[in-house]
C-alpha cells in the first residue's frame, strides 16, 4: 500500500514542472502541454484525497477535470492553428498583434 504523501509529492512535482513550463516557454504547443501537466497534477491530488477519505467525490471531480482538459485542448489547438496560419509560427508573443 502506497502512502498518500507520495501521491501528493508527485502531484506537487508535476504541478511545478507545468508552472515552470508556462512561465518560461514562448511556444504555444509547449504552453498547452504545461497546462495539461498542471491539470493532471490536480487530478492526482483529487484522486489521492478521495482515496484518503474513502469516497468517490474526488474521482468524480477528476473525471470532470479530464473533460475540461479535452475541451481546452480542442480550443487551444484551434487557436494555435490560427496563430500558425496568420504569423507563420506558434510564438505566443506574436499574438499581441492580433488586437482589433
Amino acid at each position: 500500500m502506497v502512502p498518500p504523501e507520495y501521491y501528493l509529492v508527485l502531484s506537487a512535482a508535476i504541478f511545478c514542472i507545468g508552472l515552470f513550463g508556462i512561465l518560461t516557454r514562448r511556444n504555444a504547443l509547449l504552453f498547452l502541454m504545461s497546462v495539461e501537466l498542471m491539470l493532471n497534477a490536480a487530478n492526482i491530488n483529487l484522486v489521492a484525497f478521495s482515496y484518503v477519505w474513502g469516497n468517490v467525490t474526488g474521482q468524480t471531480f477528476a473525471l470532470f477535470t479530464m473533460a475540461l482538459a479535452a475541451a481546452e485542448v480542442a480550443i487551444g489547438l484551434g487557436i494555435i492553428m490560427v496563430l500558425y496560419r496568420n504569423f507563420g509560427g506558434v510564438d505566443v508573443t506574436d499574438a499581441t498583434t492580433m488586437r482589433w
